[in-house]
């Protein structure tokens, strides 16, 4: 099956890097133009490079800012629309692992987490759906992680914004059903990523990277860590056509490693 999303635009958060810039890679080889929004300058420079080398018909737009900041939302996208057009597909990606002891973690740390995971997301639906609603025409994927279903201890305050994440994907895609606006969540396992690399990075055993992921991969079932490419091509088909009958669904992405829920 050759899924295409031709001349569909989509605003992607979190899209320098990672999952982020994977699925800006797929989305625009696949004929869709993208914005890519994060913080730093420097590696959406590079991003935005890399998919025009890849997909040299599609228009790419790389836009810096701090989407905790609800007037930095309504730039952003007014931006990415100025530059792409009208965006039909908003993947909700941005984030960070924020946990620890439940007694440690402060007011403002709760809050920052919840800014940057949930109200972003909701702020940037809130931008894109007046526009779908009158095409409709539209895709939202929240990325989530597999704690908004089944939190571990310390993974507080993340896990709960996740949860929110999820319950504001199966509200939407109830209410906008109608206009043709499909609402997942992607709920991602280990997955080679910045965020691991950082936490490779951090591990003070002195292992190499390869080690470092087949240790990780012993815990889930297939053997191994997921690869960017290929929650890529999950997303892109619930931005496409041929996911045109998936909605309000929360899809583990791990390898078999979460519990079925």
């Amino acid at each position: 099956m050759q899924i295409s999303i031709e001349g569909r635009r989509a605003l992607i958060t979190g899209g320098s890097k990672g999952l982020g810039l994977a699925m800006g890679l797929a989305f625009a080889r696949a004929g869709g133009h993208v914005a890519l929004v994060a913080r730093g300058a420097e590696a959406l420079a590079a991003a935005k490079a890399e998919i025009e080398a890849a997909a040299p018909t599609a228009k790419v737009a790389a836009i810096a800012g701090d989407i905790r900041q609800a007037s930095e939302c309504v730039r952003l996208h007014a931006e990415a629309e100025a530059a792409i057009g009208p965006i039909d597909i908003l993947v909700n990606n941005a984030g960070t692992s924020q946990r620890g002891p439940f007694l440690d973690i402060s007011d403002a740390l709760w809050q920052d987490d919840l800014d940057l995971k949930l109200m972003a997301a909701v702020r940037f639906c809130r931008a894109v759906l007046p526009g779908m609603r009158a095409r409709k025409w539209g895709r939202i994927i929240n990325v989530l992680n597999i704690g908004a279903k089944a939190p571990l201890a310390t993974s507080t305050p993340t896990s709960v914004s996740r949860a929110a994440g999820m319950a504001l994907t199966k509200a939407l895609a109830n209410e906008y059903a109608p206009d043709n606006i499909l609402v997942n969540a992607m709920l991602v396992g280990i997955i080679e990523s910045d965020q691991w690399v950082r936490r490779h990075a951090a591990d003070k055993r002195n292992i190499t990277w390869e080690e470092w992921k087949e240790e990780q991969g012993r815990v889930v079932p297939l053997g191994r860590i997921g690869k960017p490419e290929e929650f890529a091509s999950l997303a892109l088909l619930l931005a496409s056509e041929q996911g045109g009958y998936i909605t309000g669904t929360a899809i583990n992405v791990d390898g078999g490693r979460s519990p079925v829920v």
